[in-house]
């Protein structure tokens, strides 16, 4: 029995993972695909690219709980079904693959930086206020969110080992740690170069920026046309 509910739990936690809320919310506030400008990243620093900060915001927001909801529901209610801290936390890595590779969307997904945080701070909440802090404290010095991501992502195992010791959860933060490393392969690359964009900063090729020039110029010709 255990052996099932561990399944549906994994499964459920990566579907729900792979819903990619940067591509709906972005539909729903009539945005550009954020797949099609910027890095091509369906995640809410890209989206914030576009100039829409409630947007990204709300990508934001959804991307974290949609990996702090699996963990937290498992943890409340897993027991009563023979499931541990263990499952809920690899629950959490299951959302964040889901993130990754969207079955819903061809498997082509994020980066997964706000998901893992949402799955870190269910499985301990200190550990995802200090995982945060260090975000916010290299995001605020240096203004590039892959550097913050980075190294929050380093630092999270570490600060789960030396704080409250090797348990089984490390298990699952260590993955994510690596796959998010992995994802910003291209992002170090730029770093080093010195071509990465920084935080809000607006993508030149978005899709309603190029579509309102042609419509800039016209009245300017129709008014030379009547004299």
């Amino acid at each position: 029995m255990n052996a099932l509910w561990t399944l549906v739990a994994l499964l459920g936690a990566y579907l729900v993972g792979s819903i990619s809320f940067a591509v709906l919310v972005s539909r729903a506030y009539g945005l550009a695909d954020p797949r099609s400008y910027g890095s091509g990243n369906p995640g809410a620093t890209n989206v914030l690219r576009s100039g829409n900060r409630s947007a990204a915001m709300l990508t934001l927001a959804l991307d974290a709980l949609k990996g702090y909801g699996p963990v937290l529901l498992l943890l409340i209610y897993g027991p009563r079904v023979g499931l541990d801290e263990t499952v809920a936390a690899f629950a959490g890595l299951a959302a964040f693959i889901g993130h990754l590779w969207p079955v819903f969307f061809r498997f082509k997904g994020g980066k997964g930086v706000a998901t893992a945080a949402g799955v870190i701070m269910a499985i301990n909440p200190t550990l995802g206020l200090c995982t945060l802090a260090t975000w916010v404290v290299m995001a605020v010095f240096f203004r590039y969110s892959s550097l913050a991501a980075l190294t929050a992502a380093l630092f999270a195992p570490f600060y789960q080992a030396l704080i409250w010791g090797l348990d089984p959860t490390v298990l699952a933060i260590v993955p994510m740690s690596l796959l998010l490393v992995w994802r910003h392969e291209g992002n170090i690359r730029k770093l080093l170069a010195g071509t990465e964009g920084r935080i809000g900063q607006k993508s030149a090729p978005v899709v309603a920026v190029h579509a309102d020039k042609p419509h800039a110029h016209r009245p300017h010709k129709h008014h030379k046309g009547n004299h």
